[in-house]
């Protein structure tokens, strides 16, 4: 594969670093498609390469309960391979395909090496580590504290945030899944988004409608990371006419 240019990338991740940084990891870099489901490595085993989303949506699950549970989301912003910025080699989190795209990739020691090499590669890709921090804090405080339609809200604006589009494939069960919840409380928090009309949902889909109504229904679930990582790195890209996060108060619920 020829080398990709720097101005050519799509992960802002990259997109953000210098281009004599850009230029250390461009020839080992290869581009490949990643399809639903496919896992990045196996819980516990040394991270052997470092991706970085181009378009898709990875997800970061749980181990050691019943049913895999979501705790980060990854997608054009970052990476997957964090243990190797960290020095620490491995992770008991599982990460999969949630959303299928494309991915460049660099083998973990050629990416470490680069790493030593250069202090502003590295400052980069730690303040995206501190990014990444407060979305998993974020979504522990979102699951302690906010209904279901909240959560479900928050996370259908973090995945539209990383998506191409406005059409997402998601069913009631994977959903169920990563919000660690049972399915018909999803089959409730659905309907009610739909009735406020912020989303449309079909079998196997769903559609967002009015992204300023999820932002309002979302409330302070939504908004800490996306500004923390506008803070350190840059901001996220959103739809045409998509409002930035806000930190207003959640829209009263259903009873």
């Amino acid at each position: 594969m020829t080398a990709p240019r720097h101005s050519d990338v799509r992960n802002l991740l990259l997109r953000q670093l210098a281009p004599d940084d850009f230029d250390r990891l461009a020839g080992a870099m290869d581009r490949f498609e990643a399809g639903n489901g496919h896992q990045f490595g196996r819980p516990g085993e040394t991270v052997a390469t470092v991706y970085f989303p181009e378009e898709g949506l990875a997800s970061v699950t749980s181990q050691d309960h019943p049913m895999k549970i979501e705790v980060g989301l990854i997608g054009y912003e970052g990476l997957v391979g964090l243990p190797v910025v960290l020095g620490c080699g491995s992770s008991p989190m599982s990460t999969f395909v949630q959303l299928p795209g494309q991915y460049l990739s660099v083998p973990a020691d050629y990416f470490a090496e680069a790493l030593r090499g250069s202090p502003t590669m590295l400052a980069l890709f730690l303040r995206y580590a501190q990014a990444y921090q407060i979305q998993t804090a974020s979504t522990a405080i979102a699951n302690a504290s906010c209904g279901i339609e909240q959560r479900l809200a928050r996370w259908l604006l973090m995945t539209h945030d990383r998506a191409s589009g406005n059409d997402l494939a998601l069913t009631h069960e994977f959903l169920a899944m990563m919000l660690g919840i049972r399915r018909p409380g999803v089959t409730v928090a659905t309907h009610i988004l739909e009735g406020e009309h912020a989303i449309r949902a079909t079998r196997g889909r769903i559609e967002i409608r009015d992204r300023e109504t999820l932002v309002q229904f979302a409330g302070r679930a939504y908004g800490m990371a996306e500004a923390e990582y506008a803070r350190l790195i840059a901001p996220l890209s959103r739809p045409a006419g998509a409002a930035a996060p806000s930190l207003a108060a959640p829209i009263a619920r259903s009873a």
